[in-house]
């Protein structure tokens, strides 16, 4: 089921956030013909949405109003911010949205507290973070993950397809956020798996290039490990998901699993493997840098191979 035209442009859609990831979820929305206001703490960052019928907005009452708010920024201090702090949404007493959802990566307490927040004002509420990063948007590949009231999920549904092709409805309250929290984990755990066995491969001669071409084609091979080939190959470490947010992640992991009693020995030892990175000023690049730290503990210099692959998206 997609959002017709008309069906978009008599929905009023609201949209917090215009960083890497909450542009190009905008952007979906406004190309596919979706009446949507945005605000960004920088306007200039959102102002290109413009251009696909986007309209930027200067202040957040101003998408009190809307029928459907999504949200996504980076912490839960600020989704709090923007919705119920100061100046937020919710400090226009006089209108309110009929639905918040919630897309960005925050711990279970903080989603719970928000959806209390939001019940003490008759709003319905959706947690629904997303499996993906810009490029994966830009080639229609993104995910969510929702829970929430079913009926406030069937509801938007129209909407979240022309953002994702794959909406999962996981139950009620705040169970979405632990499934993000698993996945954030994995992604950590199978990074740096992936960067050991690659530089171990490499310190016994097999090009970089030569073995994931045949990890990619082989029953181990996934959609991460093609994503992450051409940076393992070719050394591009331009941002798609920054240490401190792995290490964010890795850490509500972990959280998690004292609250439910669960031994997580990888993902400890993942975390700790994120900190070093980070003690070693790996922060501004991709998490990806995971492989950097590996063939420097391993003695391996690396170098480009400067060879064309693919990231298995086109």
């Amino acid at each position: 089921m997609t959002a017709t035209k008309t069906t978009a442009s008599k929905t009023t859609i609201g949209w917090i956030g215009a960083g890497r990831m909450g542009y190009e979820m905008a952007g979906r929305l406004a190309k596919g013909g979706a009446d949507i206001r945005v605000w960004n703490r920088t306007r200039a960052k959102a102002e290109p949405l413009a251009q696909y019928g986007a309209k930027i907005v200067d202040k957040l009452t101003d998408l009190a109003g809307c029928d459907i708010l999504f949200c996504m920024v980076a912490t839960w201090d600020d989704v709090k911010q923007v919705i119920a702090g100061p100046g937020g949404v919710l400090s226009d007493a006089s209108r309110k949205p009929r639905m918040v959802i919630e897309c960005s990566s925050i711990s279970l307490e903080g989603s719970a507290e928000l959806r209390e927040i939001l019940s003490a004002r008759g709003i319905d509420y959706l947690a629904a973070p997303v499996s993906g990063n810009a490029k994966v948007i830009k080639a229609g590949r993104l995910s969510f993950v929702c829970s929430g009231p079913k009926a406030a999920f069937d509801q938007v549904q129209p909407f979240l397809k022309m953002i994702a092709p794959a909406a999962s409805y996981v139950g009620e309250g705040e169970l979405a956020r632990i499934v993000k929290i698993c996945h954030n984990v994995f992604l950590g755990v199978v990074a740096q798996s992936l960067s050991e066995i690659t530089i171990l491969a490499q310190k016994a001669g097999v090009p970089r290039h030569a073995f994931l071409d045949f990890m990619n084609q082989s029953v181990m091979g996934s959609t991460f490990s093609r994503y992450k080939t051409p940076a393992f190959v070719n050394l591009d470490f331009k941002v798609t998901f920054t240490p401190y947010l792995l290490r964010k992640d890795l850490d509500l992991g972990l959280d998690a699993a004292k609250r439910f009693e669960v031994p997580m020995p990888l993902a400890s030892i993942t975390r700790d493997m994120v900190q070093s990175m980070m003690g070693r000023g790996m922060t501004e690049q991709d998490f990806a840098m995971l492989l950097v730290q590996q063939a420097e503990a391993s003695g391996v210099k690396l170098v480009p191979e400067n060879v064309p692959v693919g990231d298995g998206l086109s």
